[in-house]
């Protein structure tokens, strides 16, 4: 293994990352596969959480820091610029990973070499590490991903994994909107000409927060629905737009609903079941690594 030229290149950007960052960073050291580096960037966070991880001593972890706050997108392409690996790897401030998780994606691409990226399963966590379901996701081949571009790509962004080529090819836009819908935006503007799948393994726990403010939400909803209206007429799909004006109304209706449900005191939740035997591993995953039972808070 190679300090200087691994084969995967981690990148966390990070921002006020608070409590959850320890755990994140601890379930990539833990990790089975070794041929790695962590680019820890921090994106003007005034916590003080990324000069605290008592894991800076591990050679492999990079901390990149200008004192700026410049977004989630800035800080990716940074990222894939000062990678120095064969491959490129996403991970959030507060999700923890699966111990096997960057050896089954590696070893997958490196069986598949027509694959530019690769995503996983996820089951989802609340801030207090309880296990609340898992994504909704919609087949694992490009071709079942791609199959309703209008509805988007259910490939969770914080599993990604693929080919530093492709990142470097296909760069994240510059703040597409003022909230999050920069994985979205690049899938669409790339599935074409691209190769995709999703691993059917859960190796991230992906922490969802209790509460979004629904102007926000509904933001991001509109913002993401221009960037398709773009994207889709450029490429004279002019049906697909269409659809995709038509899934944005229908997801608001949606939370619309929801939010009725919850003045109402009528349980809601957007998640999947999973497994007991999944839902035990995975607690039992998330209190070593926390050192803590999952309901703590």
């Amino acid at each position: 293994m190679s300090q200087r030229n691994p084969l995967l290149t981690i990148v966390l950007p990070v921002f006020n990352g608070g409590s959850f960052l320890e755990n994140a960073v601890q379930s990539i050291v833990d990790q089975t596969f070794v041929d790695w580096e962590l680019l820890v960037i921090d994106d003007g966070s005034t916590d003080g959480a990324v000069e605290a991880l008592p894991q800076l001593a591990d050679a492999r972890i990079r901390v990149l820091n200008d004192g700026k706050n410049k977004g989630l997108s800035v800080r990716l392409n940074e990222g894939v610029q000062q990678a120095h690996g064969r491959y490129f790897a996403r991970m959030d401030h507060d999700d923890i990973c699966h111990p096997d998780r960057f050896a089954e994606q590696v070893a997958y691409l490196e069986a598949h070499e027509e694959l530019d990226l690769l995503a996983a399963y996820c089951v989802t966590i609340n801030e207090q590490n309880e296990i609340i379901g898992c994504l909704p996701l919609s087949g694992s081949s490009h071709k079942e991903i791609c199959a309703k571009p209008w509805l988007g790509f259910y490939m969770p962004h914080p599993t990604w994994c693929g080919k530093l080529e492709w990142f470097k090819k296909n760069n994240y836009k510059q703040n597409p909107s003022p909230y999050c819908c920069e994985d979205q935006e690049l899938l669409l503007r790339a599935y074409v000409d691209s190769c995709f799948h999703i691993l059917p393994e859960y190796l991230l726990a992906y922490r969802i927060r209790s509460r979004t403010p629904m102007k926000r939400l509904w933001s991001n909803r509109w913002a993401w629905c221009r960037e398709q209206v773009f994207l889709l007429r450029k490429r004279k799909s002019y049906v697909y737009v269409v659809f995709a004006v038509l899934a944005t109304i229908a997801r608001i209706c949606g939370d619309v609903f929801r939010l009725i449900k919850y003045f109402m005191g009528v349980p809601v939740s957007r998640y999947g079941t999973i497994e007991p035997e999944l839902r035990a591993y995975w607690e039992s995953r998330i209190c070593a690594i926390s050192g803590s039972r999952p309901d703590k808070k």
